[in-house]
């Protein structure tokens, strides 16, 4: 009988006014909540009480938090701050690590680029006029004496 269309074609919906009723209750009640939310007024009071309720949690947090760093201590467990320390360790190392790494890759490519001139042996290199100056004819670094 509910499935049996009416006159006009449509199906029979005996919720149907329901829900009109309640979608127009949630419209109304959305555009009052919108309303209040964006005054002065509702930002100034929420704002008291959340620096209320932060005053008041702030003592009963720290007992929290001081428990907590007891049990696992006494667990052998580690902490918030051991497992911060640690991570910054870990950090330090990763970033030393890549600094050799790349050391390492400019001195890999140092050795693997070609000569680009042949090397001459150590005899055949001439000794520059400074040097010859400063060793004396003989080769001494003695100051000669008349």
């Amino acid at each position: 009988m509910a499935n049996d269309p009416t006159g006009s074609g449509a199906q029979f919906d005996p919720m149907g006014a329901w829900r009109q009723m309640r979608d127009s209750y949630f419209d109304v009640w959305a555009k009052t909540m919108v309303e209040t939310v964006n005054t002065e007024a509702y930002a100034k009071a929420t704002g008291s009480m959340l620096d209320a309720y932060l005053t008041v949690s702030s003592p009963f947090r720290e007992a929290v938090e001081k428990a907590m760093l007891q049990a696992l201590q006494q667990l052998s467990m580690p902490s918030r701050a051991d497992v911060i320390s640690l991570a910054e360790r870990l950090t330090n190392v990763e970033m030393r690590l890549d600094d050799m790494d790349a050391k390492l890759d400019r001195i890999e490519a140092l050795f693997s680029r070609p000569a680009t001139a042949v090397r001459r042996p150590a005899a055949a290199v001439p000794t520059t006029p400074a040097k010859q100056n400063r060793q004396g004819p003989r080769g001494s670094r003695r100051k000669r004496t008349k």
